[in-house]
């Protein structure tokens, strides 16, 4: 069993307009949001083994504040360009080349892009996958290289205001 969690990078800023979509940082509450999302993965007693982001800087926070939270370093993610500005083929690709061990990865990206790729994945639909927020499935499989065509489940969907 495999399973994959995905989800878009917490709240950016926009105090400084000049700066390149790709350079916005992370807002306030999208640095509170993103350690809290990870603690309430940790607690459903889940445990990520490989965290994929986006290189844009709000995505690779995100992901960095997550992997802080499982003990992992900054320095262990992986990045990925195509995750930037992805459809559900980039999502599915970076999936496929995702570490073999791994039994639970979690993909950090971008809207609107993710929230197309979370509803190709389950009859589980979002209208929208918010800041921070976490769409979860397992897929019956052994390598991740089957898991475009795996029959896959639902198993969690969580956001910052959902509590």
């Amino acid at each position: 069993m495999k399973r994959l969690i995905v989800v878009r990078h917490a709240k950016s800023s926009w105090d400084d307009v000049s700066l390149p979509d790709f350079e916005r940082p992370l807002n306030e509450r999208g640095k509170h949001d993103a350690p809290m999302m990870a603690k309430r993965i940790l607690d459903r007693k889940v445990d990520i083994d490989a965290f994929i982001t986006s290189p844009a800087k709000r995505a690779r926070r995100t992901a960095s504040l997550f992997a802080k939270e499982f003990g992992q370093d900054k320095e262990d993610l992986i990045l990925i360009d195509e995750l930037y500005h992805a459809g559900p083929e980039e999502f599915y690709k970076a999936i496929e080349k995702a570490p073999a061990k791994a039994k639970t990865i979690a993909i950090f990206s971008h809207n609107p892009g993710i929230t197309e790729f979370v509803n190709s994945l389950t009859d589980t639909r979002v209208d929208d996958m918010p800041t921070c927020a976490v769409y979860a499935v397992k897929a019956p499989i052994e390598q991740w290289s089957e898991f475009r065509q795996a029959k896959r489940e639902f198993w969690f969907f969580d956001f910052p205001k959902s509590h």
